[in-house]
């Protein structure tokens, strides 16, 4: 038996198949029939002897096991000790890689051993497989793969980083330096001209130009016709300037605050967070489209709409190809990415169906700091990356003054993803010159940091005097780029001096009344409802539907004749005709498919076999396509993402469900900082759809407010539409009008619970192939000449306060409904109330607490219709949405519904 494994080694798998071997060589597998038989037989170098079997099997073998062991350590620890901080000095070394640890000496350096490929090798000595491991894994790139679980990735990685670096060649070199002085003269003529402004400078990182310049290079190389990059405020203006190709005389005009307030790139918010679209201009002549979208402070809530914007382009260019090219780059801070949790919601994201991208090249600039605060009170965990091995990512840490470093892994970034369509992280250590703005001073907090910062050279210039000591390139050339390249800033400062022009800004474009605005007509025709609805028994041949779902798809089918139309019915005839129309149509939501409340059904699964089928998608070849996904449980990344995707595709229906409208607050960030305001903001138009289930039905506080009161408080200047129709006629033409209208914006829709299967609430199919969408629904039921009362509602409460007027023969009474909350429809409400005697009673009845629904908005918009207070009916103010009680909801709404009739 093979003795004296240790050191973590798997001693009894080695000695179980070396005695199997020895009995029986046959009886083992063939790779441990080579192995022992070439690790028994290799030249001893340093004896100029030759171990035999016979000799010294075992302990040839033990050896040669122990130096797989030592490179397979190297691999999973050696970016512990790699040189990969621009600030501190390197660990030397580490216990587990050293050779003592496993068993092998001094002695063993020059001695032959198998190596199974490594380094392209069969053998090799001790000493050569050393030194390529430290070459590999322990200078200035750290790299982290080993928990990949695929081996062929693994091997990939391997292959690349063990191979020998080439030499950079001079062009490479030149380029490197180029990039490095522009980035490094931005921020200085910056720092020169605006002192004490904040601009978020990239100063201690200036290796990110690098890095964008060589992944864009690698991308227009493999044919990439775009690249969307979602990023925080750190660099930005930076970006902008030297890869989109923003002028640098519009960037010195917002400083200046000469921008006119309509300009197309959004005066709405300070410039650090603008997006912009340009063209990244190669120094070899090759261009590639790039846009970097506008982002909030919310650092990283701007990753899944960028991802949904490129998914959206890939969508429509390609019909939903992954390895299309367009190519999503995220740029992090660390502390960013390790502290806030939308980034683990977008990483789990990046292999699901709906959600896939072809792979996301993540770049976090590490400046070892957050605003003050330190990574020891950040983080719990070692790297900031570390939340991306939930995913398998690799993650290169790389040394931001090592800027030839910088550009290797972004080609091998570029790689990967373009190999296995996945997620990679690129770590670039670097540090913060200034403080997190340039008004604050970082030595307050963290003074030894920033001793160290102050002593050490800029990124370029130690790349330059490295350059210049290896004789790559003469000091006069680098000095001459360098002056060069401030000449041409001088020169754009001295254009700031003159009026930057005037653009008209689309957020301050209204529509005049001389202009003519297309209507959109919703209505169908009869024989588009009935070929939409029998498209859902239409099953494929040998298709087992569940028994529960079959009979609903069959009532469904019998729907048009039965004249009772329901929710989920309407919703398939909106979605159908809308494709038939040419409008693409994409639902996503955690229950989405299905339907959290078993109604929709949209795709449907084989009983027996498991495949599933979308009768939408076979309405035939002249039909658009329809994309329904069951998301992940998360709402705040994926809101985001399907904000971004609808900023792709203005010609496709972007609907997105919560389970139940209460968790839209998980998203809140997503309703405040884009959906509410990014229009006014940076001129970005959406039409997203949000779908929140809404109804206090006796399930208790956090199944029951979609937050209508929320929603409201954010509109003004017609930002979004929101609505809350009562049939699902009103419903169909809703959805329909937000694809068609040329007129985009959000719109919100609370959607019913209990009202989804109400024998109430269903409409004819005339209602369908006639009218439009109805802001205001008209009380038609009772003489307007003898209503002393009116009560105006939206939502369920209509149809309780219906049957209550009916069973209590209360005909005095009128009941109004509100379908639209915003924009107020301010006239065909007056209008509605002008065909009552005038002095008429009028209250608002909501089921929701005084302090929460739609009151508080419509109060002062109701009272301007009419000469008399307006009153309110609904239950007390409180802090929860809800009770918790079925039979405490019941009796509370009984007290309500009779208390409107008072």
């Amino acid at each position: 038996m093979l003795q004296g494994l240790a050191f973590g080694l798997n001693e009894w798998l080695v000695d179980e198949q070396y005695e199997r071997y020895l009995n029986n060589p046959d009886s083992v597998d063939e790779a441990w029939r080579q192995f022992f038989t070439s690790s028994a037989t290799i030249p001893a170098q340093s004896t100029g002897t030759t171990v035999t079997a016979h000799e010294d099997a075992e302990e040839a073998a033990v050896k040669a096991v122990r130096v797989a062991a030592l490179i397979h350590a190297y691999r999973v620890r050696g970016h512990l000790v790699a040189d990969t901080d621009p600030l501190t000095s390197p660990t030397a070394t580490h216990p587990e890689l050293d050779i003592t640890a496993f068993g092998l000496r001094e002695a063993d350096l020059e001695r032959e051993f198998v190596v199974d490929g490594f380094a392209g090798r069969v053998t090799m000595k001790l000493r050569d497989v050393l030194r390529v491991l430290r070459e590999s894994y322990c200078r200035t790139v750290g790299t982290e793969y080993m928990h990949i679980q695929s081996f062929g990735e693994r091997r990939w990685i391997q292959q690349r980083i063990e191979s020998p670096e080439s030499r950079r060649d001079r062009a490479e070199q030149l380029q490197i330096l180029y990039r490095l002085g522009a980035a490094e003269a931005f921020e200085t003529f910056l720092q020169t001209k605006y002192v004490g402004q904040k601009r978020y400078s990239l100063e201690g990182a200036e290796s990110a130009i690098v890095l964008l310049d060589a992944l864009l290079l690698r991308s227009i190389g493999q044919g990439m016709r775009e690249a969307v990059i979602g990023m925080a405020h750190r660099g930005r203006l930076n970006v902008l300037a030297n890869i989109v190709g923003k002028s640098y005389t519009d960037i010195f005009h917002e400083f200046e605050d000469m921008v006119d307030v309509r300009s197309v790139q959004g005066s709405g918010d300070v410039k650090y967070h603008l997006g912009a679209e340009g063209t990244y201009r190669a120094l070899n002549g090759g261009t590639i489209s790039v846009s970097v979208v506008a982002n909030p402070s919310h650092l990283e809530i701007v990753g899944p709409v960028a991802q949904g914007v490129v998914r959206g382009k890939q969508d429509k260019a390609t019909d939903g190809d992954e390895a299309a090219d367009v190519l999503a780059i995220a740029i992090h801070g660390d502390a960013a990415f390790a502290g806030q949790g939308v980034v683990s919601e977008t990483l789990n994201m990046s292999q699901l169906p709906g959600y896939r991208t072809g792979g996301t090249v993540h770049l976090v600039i590490n400046n070892q700091l957050g605003f003050t605060t330190s990574a020891a009170n950040a983080r719990s965990t070692a790297y900031a990356t570390d939340v991306a091995r939930a995913v398998q990512a690799p993650i290169f840490h790389v040394n931001g003054d090592d800027p030839e470093a910088v550009a290797r892994v972004a080609r091998l970034a570029f790689d990967y993803r373009q190999a296995f369509h996945k997620d990679v992280v690129v770590d670039l250590i670097c540090y913060r010159r200034h403080g997190h703005s340039e008004v604050d001073d970082p030595s307050i907090t963290q003074p030894a940091m920033y001793d160290r910062i102050d002593a050490t050279p800029s990124v370029r210039t130690l790349y330059a005097e490295s350059l210049v000591r290896r004789g790559d390139i003469d000091e006069r050339q680098v000095k001459g780029a360098l002056q060069d390249f401030r000449g041409h800033l001088e020169r754009a400062f001295a254009e700031t001096r003159t009026p930057a022009p005037a653009s008209v800004h689309p957020v301050d474009r209204q529509v005049t009344e001389d202009e003519v605005v297309p209507e959109v007509v919703t209505a169908i025709t009869e024989a588009t409802a009935r070929y939409v609805i029998a498209s859902q028994t239409a099953l494929p041949q040998g298709f087992t539907a569940h028994p529960r779902v079959l009979p609903q798809l069959q009532r469904r089918a019998a729907m048009p004749d039965a004249g009772t139309i329901d929710w989920a019915a309407a919703e398939t005839l909106a979605i159908g005709s809308l494709l038939l129309d040419g409008v693409p149509v994409r639902l996503t939501g955690q229950d989405s498919r299905r339907g959290t409340f078993g109604q929709r059904h949209a795709v449907l699964t084989d009983r027996r076999t498991g495949t599933e089928h979308t009768p939408l998608r076979s309405l035939g070849r002249q039909a658009a396509d329809f994309t329904p996904y069951d998301s992940m449980l998360s709402e705040l990344a994926a809101l985001a993402f399907e904000y971004g995707y609808s900023l792709a595709r203005p010609d496709a229906l972007v609907l997105w469900e919560a389970q139940f409208g209460d968790f839209a607050d998980g998203a809140q960030t997503v309703v405040d900082e884009y959906i509410s305001s990014a229009e006014q903001k940076w001129g970005q138009r959406s039409g997203v759809t949000l779908l929140l289930p809404h109804g206090l039905e006796g399930q208790g506080p956090d199944h029951s407010s979609g937050r209508i009161e929320r929603f409201l408080q954010l509109c003004a200047q017609d930002n979004m539409t929101v609505a809350v129709p009562t049939l699902p006629s009103n419903y169909f033409h809703l959805l329909r009008q937000q694809a068609l209208d040329e007129r985009r914006r959000p719109l919100i829709v609370f959607t019913p619970k209990s009202m989804l299967r109400s024998k109430a609430a269903t409409s004819t199919l005339a209602e369908f192939t006639t009218g439009a969408f109805r802001a205001v629904v008209p009380d038609e039921t009772v003489d307007a000449a003898g209503v002393r009362r009116v009560l105006v509602c939206s939502g369920k409460v209509f149809y309780d306060l219906d049957a209550h007027r009916r069973t209590s023969g209360q005909s005095d009474t009128a009941v109004v409904r509100l379908e639209r909350l915003h924009p107020f429809p301010a006239e065909e409400l007056r209008t509605e109330l002008s065909r009552f005697p005038a002095g008429v009673e009028v209250r608002w009845v909501q089921e929701e607490p005084e302090n929460q629904g739609a009151w508080s908005f419509l109060s002062p918009r109701v009272q301007r219709l009419t000469d008399r207070p307006v009153g309110c009916v609904s239950r007390p103010e409180a802090p929860a949405p809800a009770v918790g009680s079925a039979r405490r909801h019941a009796d509370e709404q009984r007290d309500l519904v009779v208390s409107a009739f008072r």
